[in-house]
């Protein structure tokens, strides 16, 4: 019997593949290379009724436009199924067992549009945490020289006009000595 929900353990450069039948018996369990969904599809039957992908917009969205009835769950959302060890096929049957239950909430699969906004959002994201990184490095180092500026991104002017204000001498030279 063809499984009628299958669940899809996603790495790098394999995924794991749990399948259960319309009895609840374990009807297959295989790894195999190449994460895309034309190669999967061609290896391996489908079922109409669901299949649980975790965090995979792509295969999602892939495995969708063949007709499939695809569920995207956070990987927070799965641990409480993982039975024993932590292994991609036992993250496989847990996906599979958790996309059955009737109160699991599930994630839209996002269309290419929405992913390329949230990566772009991320990327913005990061670029401000490292500015305030750098930020804050620029004061924990210029307070040891005495240069001292309230917090704030927007402070940084008067941080340098303390350091216009002083002997540039010591700043300036490498190992802190001063140039003769």
């Amino acid at each position: 019997m063809h499984p009628t929900t299958i669940g899809l353990d996603l790495a790098k450069h394999v995924f794991q593949v749990h399948g259960v039948d319309a009895a609840g018996k374990s009807s297959s369990a295989r790894s195999s290379g190449a994460p895309n969904s034309k190669h999967f599809s061609r290896n391996f039957h489908l079922p109409g009724r669901h299949g649980g992908v975790r965090n995979s917009p792509l295969l999602g969205r892939e495995l969708a436009a063949l007709g499939h009835n695809i569920r995207l769950m956070p990987a927070a959302y799965v641990k409480p199924y993982v039975k024993r060890g932590k292994n991609d096929e036992v993250d496989a049957e847990a996906i599979c067992e958790a996309v059955t239950r009737p109160t699991m909430r599930f994630v839209p699969v996002k269309s290419a549009e929405q992913q390329s906004i949230l990566m772009l959002h991320r990327t913005r994201d990061l670029f401000v945490r490292q500015r305030t990184m750098l930020v804050n490095s620029l004061r924990g180092q210029l307070a040891e020289f005495g240069l001292i500026a309230p917090q704030g991104i927007w402070r940084i002017p008067e941080l340098h006009a303390l350091a216009q204000d002083t002997d540039n001498s010591v700043l300036l030279s490498p190992l802190g000595l001063a140039l003769n």
